[in-house]
């Protein structure tokens, strides 16, 4: 398979159905933004703590889906759709997650270990992706709203990791002043 087409330099892309539609179209900022936040996953990890490292590769599989979600205005019953299962594992993860950390009782910075910072950033680019999701859904109805509970999710478990590899790596953590 090659690598360029050339059939996107006119500013236009292929979705899953082979429409054609503009790069700069809130579909494909999207799904794109969904990518960035993939794409952050992947340099974080390893982290050094294969738990962790597990549940990120999973929610960057998660993430493909996603994006394979968004590309497809009319998915067949085989496509790769986000389903409430995703969500319900990313809920579990929290849970399980926030048993190791103190009770948040404040705002804190977002930063810390190198690893911290990273997922942090994650977190940050996923709040954007789903900002991106629901204004793609605003303008068009054939977008699944379980994707986008999905990003608001997994950006909630990103916070919550990244608090986790944190106090791992014995980084206090640090709240704004006002």
């Amino acid at each position: 398979m090659k690598i360029y087409t050339g059939r996107g330099d006119e500013g236009m892309t292929d979705l899953r159905n082979m429409d054609r539609v503009s790069k700069a179209s809130a579909r494909i900022e999207a799904y794109g933004t969904v990518d960035e936040v993939n794409a952050i996953l992947g340099s974080v990890r390893p982290t050094g703590y294969d738990d962790i490292d597990d549940q990120l590769q999973q929610a960057q599989n998660h993430l493909h889906i996603v994006q394979a979600d968004f590309a497809n205005p009319q998915p067949d019953e085989d496509d790769p759709v986000v389903r409430s299962e995703h969500v319900d594992t990313v809920e579990d993860w929290i849970d399980a997650w926030e048993e190791e950390l103190d009770p948040l009782e404040d705002f804190i910075l977002p930063g810390g270990s190198e690893q911290g910072s990273t997922i942090h950033h994650a977190r940050a680019v996923c709040r954007r992706a789903e900002r991106r999701a629901v204004a793609f859904a605003s303008e068009e109805a054939s977008v699944n709203d379980t994707a986008i509970v999905y990003l608001n999710r997994l950006s909630d478990v990103l916070f919550t990791v990244a608090r986790v590899v944190n106090k791992r790596e014995g980084v206090r953590e640090e709240n704004p002043t006002y």
